[in-house]
């Protein structure tokens, strides 16, 4: 049976980190680099690790919507159900204001879709690419873009355009480019940290 989501709450927890995996992946898959990104810090945060609905091709893992061949046109339906998905959960002691969304690969498309609609804290893309209607709206909250430089599963040409369409539209973003493939590294969890101290915590 699916976990259709993992939760590491704290009841001091005055902040929150959803985390959205990629392709082939389920909700364990970043719960290791979640507690990277938040381990030490003074504000404490609690942990919300999704699992994408639908199963993976090859029978392991799961997936937000059809990849190979691409069905884009699922992707609406897709990210409206993540929408109902997030809107089940209680905001009401730790508000949206005061939660971090990260996806990495498709759950980073995601992360970047659903971040029109809803006023996450911020929002961390990482190894992703935009969906082809995507379109930024001007009030989205500041998005964190990283991708490998090596990274031969989705190509770093992809966030540079979302990067372009960001800033094109006047959000706050960031496009970071480390040397690795489609994975997530120290170095890339370090910058992370970096920017949820600096920008993000009290």
């Amino acid at each position: 049976m699916m976990t259709e989501l993992i939760s590491l709450n704290s009841e001091s927890a005055t902040n929150r980190l959803v985390l959205l995996h990629g392709w082939g992946a389920d909700a364990q898959d970043l719960l290791p680099v979640g507690k990277l990104l938040i381990e030490g810090f003074k504000d404490r945060f609690e942990i919300l690790s999704l699992s994408a609905p639908q199963t993976h091709p090859s029978g392991i893992g799961r997936q937000w919507y059809p990849l190979y061949p691409h069905e884009w046109d699922k992707v609406p339906s897709a990210v409206l159900d993540l929408e109902k998905r997030l809107n089940t959960i209680c905001f009401e002691k730790i508000p949206l204001n005061k939660t971090l969304l990260l996806g990495f690969s498709q759950g980073g498309a995601m992360a970047l879709d659903i971040a029109k609609k809803n006023k996450f804290e911020g929002v961390f893309a990482l190894s992703s690419y935009p969906h082809p209607e995507w379109e930024p709206l001007k009030d989205m909250p500041p998005v964190f873009l990283c991708h490998g430089s090596m990274d031969q599963v989705v190509p770093k040409e992809a966030s540079q355009k979302s990067f372009n369409l960001l800033r094109k539209n006047g959000i706050e973003s960031e496009l970071y480019l480390f040397e690795g493939g489609h994975e997530i590294n120290k170095d890339l969890i370090d910058h992370c940290r970096g920017i949820i101290k600096q920008k993000f915590l009290s």
